[in-house]
């Protein structure tokens, strides 16, 4: 492998899939404890209660880390452990578990890299104010985004202002699979709105608070859209998918506008888009260090006559997910984002897989589906690289199995295995050969 000596090797996590302590120091509700309390939002009724117990254990997960030997830790910050009911009084608790995390890291010689959302909004302003439909969540991300760079600012260099908005707004508030379990696309598009603005603000406040050699950036998910066949109106829904999916997000951040062929097939879709000043968007093109990009699988779609058409199975092999295995999607993702909007750096903030892993054997977890699709994956990257993408790091998704959302604990995409009834942690094949690769490029 010929990645350079400083190419950053990670893992990463969210505080509500690993953290677990829901109730406990002061922490708030978060949407997604009121959507995993209700019957039927999550499989087996499953919750992120107790999860992987990363609250107590976050010093054996610190060592896990350095016996990978890992660069670095991508994180998020549980806004309402920090600040229970979205604003106003902080609950100094939640901060200091997070000043003794970055402390342990740092301890390991692991840099963290701080995410500010990965989904968990405080319910209280989603209860209170319709969350990210309302713009006044804007100033409020900024004020808990300034709060983080005063608590970890001397310590953390890395931040992330938002993961996945399409995610949070879309699957959330449209289709209705994650918390906070709404089908309304007006409201999907107004949340995607505010989340943008509030990437913007977000920046601009840690601009003035942080030091110049600071690095802030956000992170998008990316599919690799294609066409079921070469016609017409397979090309244009695939490529209108992509805006919806893409580029809605990334002219958003990089140009400031969004792209027009969405706005005019969405425009008066059941008022998608009314009492939304898509000009305001301008916010959003802050200038970043840096872009993340979160990449899975490809999607294939082929017209249908409804909105956005429908999608094809493709490929022989599958993970756990059913996500089809294409690791050629990784490289056009990064080759097609770096000529289209010319990003200082990137890195790769997410990629993994799960699959039906064995409980341990003697302390060993054979996974060699997740082995194989690393390696394709590493592979994909690297010729990227090679080619002049400014491809800074890559951190595997996740450091450990964890509460997979809608999904519960059914789907395991961690390199270390947990037990969830006694949360022993076991590495797995897959975290060996993560250890040795990483290794071999130093």
């Amino acid at each position: 492998m010929s990645f350079p000596k400083d190419f950053t090797w990670g893992t990463a996590s969210s505080s509500y899939q690993i953290e677990g302590a829901a109730q406990e120091d002061g922490r708030g509700e978060c949407i997604w404890t009121r959507f995993s309390h209700t019957p039927g939002n999550v499989s087996n009724n499953e919750t992120g209660d107790v999860a992987c117990n990363h609250y107590h254990l976050y010093q054996h997960d610190v060592a896990l880390m350095k016996a990978i030997g890992l660069d670095a830790y991508r994180f998020s910050v549980s806004w309402p452990r920090v600040l229970p009911t979205g604003t106003g009084e902080q609950n100094q608790a939640g901060l200091d578990f997070y000043s003794r995390l970055v402390d342990a890291l740092l301890e390991a010689g692991i840099t963290p890299y701080v995410t500010l959302y990965h989904w968990d909004l405080p319910q209280a302003l989603q209860q209170d104010g319709e969350g990210w439909e309302n713009p006044a969540i804007v100033e409020k991300f900024a004020d808990y985004a300034a709060l983080m760079a005063e608590t970890l600012g001397d310590r953390v260099h890395n931040w992330i202002t938002h993961n996945e908005p399409w995610v949070a707004s879309f699957v959330g508030n449209w289709q209705g699979r994650h918390a906070p379990g709404k089908q309304d696309l007006s409201a999907a598009y107004r949340a995607a709105h505010h989340i943008l603005l509030s990437h913007g603000e977000a920046v601009k406040r840690l601009r003035g608070m942080l030091p110049d050699h600071h690095q802030i950036g956000i992170t998008l998910d990316y599919a690799d859209m294609h066409a079921a066949s070469n016609g017409d109106e397979d090309t244009k829904i695939a490529h209108l998918n992509d805006g919806f999916k893409n580029r809605w997000f990334l002219d958003a951040v990089f140009k400031g506008t969004y792209p027009a062929d969405v706005v005019e097939h969405v425009r008066g879709v059941d008022g998608a888009l009314e009492d939304i000043d898509l000009d305001a968007v301008q916010l959003a093109a802050q200038p970043i260090d840096f872009l993340g990009l979160n990449y899975y699988t490809r999607n294939v779609f082929e017209a249908d006559g409804s909105m956005l058409g429908r999608t094809v199975e493709r490929g022989d092999e599958h993970t756990a997910m059913d996500w089809e295995v294409y690791p050629d999607g990784l490289y056009n993702m990064l080759t097609r984002v770096y000529q289209d909007y010319n990003p200082k750096a990137l890195y790769i903030t997410e990629n993994g897989a799960a699959f039906d892993d064995p409980a341990p054997e003697n302390g060993t977890v054979e996974d060699p589906q997740r082995q194989a699709y690393l390696e394709s994956h590493f592979a994909a990257a690297e010729r990227a690289l090679t080619e002049g993408v400014p491809l800074r790091g890559y951190f595997v998704w996740s450091l450990m199995d964890n509460f997979e959302w809608a999904e519960g604990y059914d789907k395991r995409f961690g390199i270390i295995y947990i037990d969830y009834e006694t949360h022993e942690r076991t590495l797995k094949n897959s975290a060996l050969y993560y250890r040795d690769k990483i290794a071999a490029t130093r």
